[in-house]
């Protein structure tokens, strides 16, 4: 049976933006990661707080039986900023991975793929990336950030092979000037398969322009309590049957476009 919790040790943590935390945990969970979108239910170190903290996997490696998760904090009362506090060598209860991730088997080197992301949606794409350069197709990304202290990963994502890389902030401070629809609007080329995760607003606008596309596949962010299915807090509308709730935690997060009424 998978293992499916884990005092996780942390290897290390540090702020990569403004009030953004990228940690690094260690631990035999890693050997059950395989596919990209998929989240750890963190356990805030606060015997108060009784929610988990939901985070989607950036990255691992499976040799090293490390991962990397980035989270953006809140204000001091916030389960987030207690997990921020957290030094080299503490333990944290971890659970997952949980739900469902982005598909890839799919995906052939003639393929042209569009991936879009926003804010604290992008580093689930990141690992996505990372399993589509093994199969040398073509990628364009774009990523929308509020503005440049609040950007992440662009080096990261920059450093893979056959990417075409945009990056627009609302302030203009970094990039293209304005929101991320922008760049969507400047995309020429049919998309054969489309990768999202972010806000509501650029979801809704990249489902909307890409509603045909039978490999639209959306990342939802969501509050959730269990984890698991069981409580139904992080449910969104199924496009197909207005009487049945989708539960982000385990019909998701990654959903078809075609599923989903945004």
């Amino acid at each position: 049976m998978p293992k499916l919790q884990e005092m996780m040790t942390i290897v290390s943590q540090r702020e990569v933006a403004s009030n953004i935390f990228e940690i690094v945990l260690k631990g035999e969970l890693v050997e059950e990661m395989d596919l990209p979108g998929q989240f750890l239910h963190l356990a805030v170190p606060n015997a108060s707080m009784l929610l988990r903290r939901p985070i989607s996997i950036s990255s691992w490696d499976k040799v090293a039986k490390t991962c990397t998760i980035l989270y953006r904090i809140g204000d001091e009362t916030s389960g987030t900023y207690e997990i921020s506090k957290l030094q080299t060598g503490a333990k944290i209860d971890v659970m997952g991975p949980l739900g469902n991730g982005f598909p890839v088997d799919e995906v052939v080197s003639t393929d042209k793929i569009l991936i879009v992301g926003g804010g604290i949606g992008v580093p689930p794409l990141y690992e996505l990336a990372k399993q589509l350069e093994e199969k040398n197709c073509q990628m364009t990304i774009l990523l929308g950030f509020a503005s440049e202290k609040v950007k992440i990963l662009e080096k990261e994502f920059a450093e893979l092979k056959n990417v075409s890389l945009k990056i627009a902030t609302d302030d203009g401070s970094y990039g293209t000037k304005g929101h991320i629809g922008m760049l969507l609007e400047e995309v020429d080329f049919e998309v054969d398969a489309l990768y999202t995760c972010g806000a509501p607003a650029m979801l809704k606008a990249v489902a909307k322009k890409y509603d045909q596309l039978e490999r639209l596949y959306i990342s939802m962010e969501s509050r959730m309590a269990c984890g698991i299915g069981a409580c139904y807090a992080c449910v969104e509308h199924d496009k197909e049957d207005e009487n049945h709730a989708l539960k982000v935690c385990e019909d998701g997060p990654v959903f078809l476009g075609k599923q989903l009424l945004l």
